[in-house]
This record gives C-alpha cells, structure tokens and sequence, in this order.
C-alpha cells in the first residue's frame, strides 16, 4: 500500500520582527481543518491556551458563533506581539492518516536556515510536542539529545553563527494528557521569560 506524500497546507508565518519562533510537527487532514492557519483543528488547544495565557480567556481567538478559530486575528495578534510560526515538518506521509505524530513518517524538514534567515531576531523557539523537538534538534547544533529535554526546559542550541533558545513546550493535542490550564501554565511562563508577557 502506497501513502500520499503531504506537503504542508500552510506556509510558514514570520513576522519580520518575531523574536520568538512555535515549532510544531505537521498540521492535521484537510476534512479536520477549521480555518486556512497553523493548528486549524477545533479539537487542539492551541489557540484556547493563547487566550488563556495572553487574555485570560480560551475562548478570546474563536469566530464568533460557530466551532473555528478566527486566523485574521491570530495572524493580526501573532504579527503584533513578533511570534513566528512554523511546522518542523516540509513533506510527510500519515501511516494511519490522521495527525498522530507517532505514525508521521517525515519525507522533509524544513530549511531551519532559511526560515531563520527571514526573521533575524528570533533567539528563542519553542516545540509543541516531543516529535518537534527530535526533528528541530536535529536540524542544530544542540549538546543534548531531545529524549532528554523535559517539557518545560529550556537547552541552548545555534544555527550558523546565531546563539538560539530552545524550550520544550507540551503538546496542545487533545490526546496529551494534560488539563487546559496546566499547558497554558508552561507557556505563560514561556512568554514571561520570552519579555512578550508583563509578570503579574
């Protein structure tokens, strides 16, 4: 049985000021998708755990009336605040043809180089998840092996000749067990040590 080679469906988004990039994995199928941007699906967390952490409110970035997130005001906010986003993962094939990252076979990664070239004052990248991290560190030079980066922790990695940040964030799938308000924890404290949140 052959897979479908996927390309991404979204290009990378980089404000050309973004001092902080979110690396995840591979967005979901398009039949699961509720809106054209990075983290589509109204089952993941992602944007609930932004307006937890940047408005005290999960509901803050959903289209009014109906089961999808806005992307205009994510893009307008991600742009405001100079937050990049972009998947580690080009090309990929879905063994089970769905969005779990234990049965993503990666065809191509992404040119960190490249990507990194477009935004040249992002120090700091955050990974959505254990699959991210592999593939990121494996892209730079990092003295530690991504098994054993916690979520949470934060090791120092380079690119070229530019010093970078990288923290282990949790997954915001539903099928990482862990409450809504505990991840939002790890990213506020993410954005907090990032400057892009006032500490309390």
């Amino acid at each position: 049985m052959t897979h479908e080679v996927e390309l991404r469906p979204f290009p990378p988004f980089l404000p050309k000021h973004a001092t902080v990039m979110m690396m995840g994995s591979f967005p979901p199928r398009e039949e699961k998708r509720a809106m054209a941007f990075h983290y589509p699906n109204f089952q993941n967390d992602m944007w609930r755990v932004y307006g937890l952490v940047f408005f005290g409110d999960a509901q803050h970035f959903q289209a009014e009336g109906a089961k999808a997130f806005d992307a205009d005001r994510i893009k307008a906010f991600l742009t405001e605040k100079g937050i990049a986003s972009c998947p580690t993962v080009k090309r990929a094939v879905r063994r089970h043809g769905n969005a779990s990252d234990a049965f993503l076979d990666v065809v191509e990664t992404v040119d960190i180089t490249e990507v990194l070239g477009d935004i040249p004052q992002c120090r700091r990248i955050c990974t959505t998840g254990g699959k991210a991290t592999e593939i990121l560190l494996s892209l730079l030079d990092a003295e530690v092996k991504a098994k054993d980066v916690k979520t949470g922790e934060t090791i120092p990695a380079r690119c070229g000749d530019r010093d970078l940040l990288v923290t282990r964030l949790p997954s915001t799938s539903r099928a990482y067990p862990m409450k809504l308000e505990k991840k939002a924890e790890y990213y506020r404290a993410f954005f907090e040590e990032a400057g892009l949140l006032g500490t309390p």
